[in-house]
């Protein structure tokens, strides 16, 4: 059970997410040896008022998102060295786990609740009309939370949906897709 105060309480993990040394090989090993895809590729991303550890960055990334399941697999390609947790300490995970997402639908429930739990955000930014934070709860490196609150408007695609609609029945045909 959830400790009622702890990050946990602010909803069930919908995401497992890497930054693979290999993102091609990461994307060839989730898709050919596990069988999870088709991954839909967004290149190019900065979060609009990113900041790091609360100073601004220009760090941009390229990821790629599929589901196994209910649980979205996220694989992150960094495209610079700009400050972010793509580089630096929180890098070094190798391939192994580097955070779990989490959805809610008010983004202050989640800095609120890392306040009380004394985790630092570390990134925080805008994603459209998304908003996202990346919390550390001081465990160091793999143990990063993001929290995601998605964009409300009912006329905006389901991205999510999207995605996870294609993998109900893919057939290992186009591993990977670029989105936009």
């Amino acid at each position: 059970m959830a400790h009622a105060g702890g990050l946990a309480s602010l909803g069930d993990v919908m995401q497992l997410a890497f930054v693979p040394d290999d993102f091609d090989a990461a994307v060839k090993h989730w898709t050919g040896v596990m069988g999870v895809g088709p991954f839909f590729l967004l290149e190019g991303i900065h979060l609009d008022g990113m900041k790091y550890k609360g100073e601004p960055t220009d760090a941009v990334f390229d990821l790629a998102l599929a589901y196994w399941g209910d649980i979205q697999i996220e694989l992150i390609r960094p495209r610079d060295n700009h400050p972010s947790i793509y580089s630096g300490e929180y890098a070094q995970v190798g391939d192994g786990l580097h955070h779990v997402c989490i959805l809610v639908d008010d983004i202050a429930d989640a800095y609120a609740a890392c306040e009380r739990q004394g985790a630092e955000i570390v990134i925080e930014g805008n994603f459209g009309n998304s908003k996202v934070i990346y919390a550390d709860p001081g465990q160091g490196p793999g143990g990063l939370v993001e929290v995601l609150q998605q964009d409300s408007d009912p006329n905006a695609p389901d991205l999510f949906a999207i995605i996870k609609a294609a993998g109900e029945n893919w057939d290992g045909s186009e591993p990977l897709r670029k989105l936009g």
